[in-house]
């Protein structure tokens, strides 16, 4: 097939672009280097960054509607180019802390269209056996050792829209440990996401109680990384979306994935179905401004 990325539509504020450019307002700097702040006048980094979005209306208005989040980019460099220049620009982005010249490729990301997020690694049931590398939130570790932790994945790129956990089973399960890195980055203007791996999971629960934006996953869609498992679950998702309104998936950086995704997103117009970034799972719960 054909690498050429189409567009498809989505449920965006048409002449409307947020992602040329980063707004020196919303960072501070830190030892760590630039971390993501609210500005002065009360202007978030979840609202800037985010890809724009008008809730539909008219005859779009009752589409269902489908978001996906695809993580794990930054580290193989080629299949992180793969995925900013194939998908469509809808499609929601996650990097690990841990790539090469984050910046640049992130700026990238966003001048093509994908609002980006990044991916917290954080402590899973399995730890040290499962490491998710460097700098990993612990639940043995005080507050202070995390969020220094914390800050120095926060600077290591500029111009996301929030946070997503990087495995954690364990540490998004443990109060303690989880609250104090929410109430720092809700603090800060970002939005959170789950990725629902974990049933256990806080973040939903404690993020509420903070008012921080908030979306969790309802599918992973490349737990099987075969193409007909990938499809099966796509279907699954629109079937989810046409039932509820609204369905989210989350992926991983794989060849397959990128490829399945891409050729699903082509005809999901035709299917009655409305593709959306992951900050639109807030936007369309909020009344239309």
């Amino acid at each position: 097939m054909s690498g050429a990325r189409r567009e498809v539509r989505v449920a965006a504020a048409p002449g409307s672009d947020r992602s040329a450019g980063l707004d020196p307002r919303l960072s501070e700097r830190s030892p760590q280097g630039p971390l993501p702040r609210v500005a002065a006048d009360g202007r978030k980094p979840y609202e800037a960054y985010g890809r724009s979005f008008r809730p539909p209306a008219g005859n779009e208005a009752n589409l269902p509607q489908v978001a996906i989040l695809i993580g794990g980019l930054g580290i193989g460099q080629n299949t992180t180019a793969e995925a900013i220049s194939k998908l469509p620009g809808a499609v929601s982005l996650a990097f690990t802390p841990y790539g090469a010249d984050l910046e640049r490729v992130v700026s990238r990301a966003r001048a093509e269209g994908h609002e980006v997020f990044l991916q917290i690694p954080m402590e899973p049931l399995d730890f040290p056996e499962n490491d998710p590398g460097p700098q990993t939130l612990l639940t043995t570790l005080s507050v202070e050792r995390n969020t220094e932790r914390l800050h120095w994945a926060m600077s290591r790129f500029q111009g996301y829209a929030g946070i997503v956990n990087y495995m954690g089973a364990k540490f998004t399960a443990a109060e303690g440990a989880l609250a104090p890195i929410l109430r720092e980055t809700a603090r800060r203007g970002l939005m959170v996401v789950d990725d629902g791996t974990s049933a256990r999971s806080l973040v939903p629960q404690l993020a509420g109680a903070l008012q921080q934006p908030m979306a969790r996953a309802d599918l992973q869609i490349d737990r099987v990384p075969a193409p007909a498992e990938l499809d099966a679950q796509l279907a699954r998702l629109e079937a989810r979306a046409r039932e509820r309104g609204f369905a989210f998936g989350i992926g991983s950086a794989l060849p397959v994935t990128i490829d399945r995704v891409s050729q699903w997103a082509r005809a999901l117009e035709s299917r009655g179905l409305l593709l959306v970034p992951v900050t639109g799972a807030v936007a369309r719960r909020a009344p239309a401004g």
